[in-house]
C-alpha cells in the first residue's frame, strides 16, 4: 500500500513509498484511510527524529473500518480517528482512539477533527468554566485556532482572535471571536486565558497580558523562536504557563467533536486538498501560512455511497 514515510535523506525528510500492509491485533480496529489531515507537527515529527525513519507519519485519519475485534465498530463504520501513521492506505487504530462519524457529516471535515479539534477542546477545559472571561486565541486563523475560537465562542467566553495578518482574520468574526487583532496589538485590558499556538516573543507578550490567575495554555510553537522572558516575569501574581500533549483516550472527545459538526455549532473549514502526491504543495502552503483552516490530504477514493468532498486546493471557505 502507498503511504508518506519519514526520510532524513529528502526534501521535507518525507518520501511516498509502497509498504507492507499493517498487522492487525486482536483487539485493535483497521481502517480504510479515505482523508487524512496535515498538521505542523507532522513536519516536526519528520525533522525532529520523533518519528523514526521508516516509519508512517500522520496522526489524523477518517475513513472506514475494514476489520474490527470484540470491543470495536463493525466493517463498513464510518469513523475518525487519532493514530499514528495515518498517511498511509490502511492504518490500525486503537478502539479507545476513534469515534462514529454519521452519514450526515463529511468524512473530509471528521478528519481535520482529531489533533487540532482535540487540542483546542481540552486546552479550553482546563481553564475550567469560560463564561464572561476574557480568551486570546493566537495562531486563530489556523486549524487549532478556529476550532478554539469557536469553542470558546459557544462556551461563553469574549474572544480575542489574534492572526498574523490582516487578511488572515476574515471569517473570525463569524465564527465567534468579539475582536480580531494583528499579533497581540490592540488589546488594551488584562485576559483570563491564552490559547497560544505561536510560541516565541508572543507568548512572552501572552503571559505579560494575564490577569492574576489567568492562565497560558502553550499547545504549539508555529514561530520556531525562542520565548526570552525578561526579569521578574515571574515574580508577582499568580499566574500559570502550561505545558500541552494530546494524552490517552481521544475517543469521547472525538465523539464530543463530531456531533458539534453534525449540528452544525462547529464549523469546518478546509483551506486546502488534494491527493497524498501533492504532499509537498500542502507543506509549502501550511509552513507559509497560506492556508485558512486545515490541509486534508485524499488517500484512497471514496467507497460508492460516499459524497467526495468538493473543496479544490485553492477554496479557503
Amino acid at each position: 500500500m502507498r503511504a508518506l514515510v519519514v526520510d532524513p535523506r529528502q526534501p521535507e525528510s518525507v518520501r511516498l513509498a509502497d509498504i507492507a500492509e499493517p498487522v492487525v491485533a486482536t483487539d485493535d480496529v483497521l481502517v480504510e484511510v479515505h482523508y487524512a489531515a496535515l498538521n505542523h507537527g507532522d513536519l516536526n515529527d519528520a525533522r525532529s527524529g520523533r518519528v523514526p525513519a521508516g516509519a508512517v507519519l500522520g496522526s489524523d485519519i477518517a475513513g472506514v473500518v475494514l476489520r474490527s475485534g470484540p470491543t470495536g465498530p463493525p466493517a463498513g463504520t464510518r469513523v475518525v480517528a487519532l493514530a499514528a501513521g495515518a498517511f498511509a492506505e490502511q492504518v490500525v487504530v486503537a478502539p479507545g482512539s476513534l469515534a462514529e462519524v454519521p452519514t450526515t457529516v463529511d468524512l473530509a471535515h471528521a478528519a481535520a477533527l482529531p489533533v487540532a479539534g482535540v487540542a483546542a477542546l481540552r486546552a479550553l477545559r482546563a481553564c475550567g468554566s469560560l463564561l464572561g472571561r476574557r480568551v486570546v486565541i493566537t495562531g486563530a486563523s489556523g486549524g487549532v485556532g478556529r476550532f478554539a475560537v469557536r469553542l470558546a465562542s459557544i462556551a461563553g467566553a469574549h474572544v480575542i482572535a489574534s492572526v498574523g495578518r490582516h487578511e488572515r482574520g476574515v471569517g473570525m468574526k463569524e465564527l465567534g471571536a468579539d475582536e480580531v487583532v494583528v499579533g497581540l496589538d490592540g488589546i488594551d485590558a488584562p485576559v483570563d486565558v491564552v490559547v497560544d499556538n505561536v510560541g516565541g516573543p508572543q507568548l512572552v507578550s501572552a503571559w505579560q497580558l494575564l490577569a492574576p490567575g489567568g492562565t497560558v495554555q502553550s499547545i504549539g510553537w508555529t514561530s520556531g523562536e525562542p520565548a526570552v522572558f525578561p526579569p521578574y516575569s515571574t515574580i508577582g501574581s499568580p499566574k500559570s504557563l502550561t505545558s500541552f500533549l494530546i494524552e490517552g483516550r481521544a475517543a469521547d472527545d472525538l465523539a464530543d467533536l463530531v456531533r458539534l459538526v453534525e449540528s452544525g455549532a462547529l464549523p469546518v473549514e478546509i483551506g486546502w486538498q488534494g491527493p497524498l502526491e501533492r504532499f509537498f504543495e500542502a507543506t509549502d502552503a501550511l509552513r507559509d501560512r497560506r492556508i485558512n483552516g486545515k490541509a486534508v490530504l485524499t488517500i484512497t477514493a471514496p467507497s460508492p455511497g460516499e459524497l467526495p468532498h468538493t473543496t479544490d486546493s485553492r477554496s479557503a471557505r
